[in-house]
């Protein structure tokens, strides 16, 4: 399944609805905190673009599959 084009916050709504929060923010990236265990970190450039490469290392951080995600969109 190809990943669709999105920008940082689109990504940033999708994982909330995965149970994640936006934790801090350090310069042009948002850090995001699973709310239960294994309250895993995952890292959203905050980018009009966000590339596939690095959309596919976010779902990685995150542990969700490319379906699981679509999903949440």
């Amino acid at each position: 399944m190809k990943l669709p084009i999105l920008s940082g916050i689109k990504v940033i709504k999708a994982l909330r609805k995965a149970g994640f929060e936006v934790d801090h923010q350090t310069g042009g990236h948002f850090i995001l905190r699973e709310n239960k265990a294994p309250f895993r970190r995952a890292i959203v450039p905050n980018h009009k673009i966000v590339v596939p490469g690095t959309l596919l290392s976010i779902l990685k951080q995150a542990g969700l599959s490319r379906e699981e995600f679509l999903n949440l969109l």
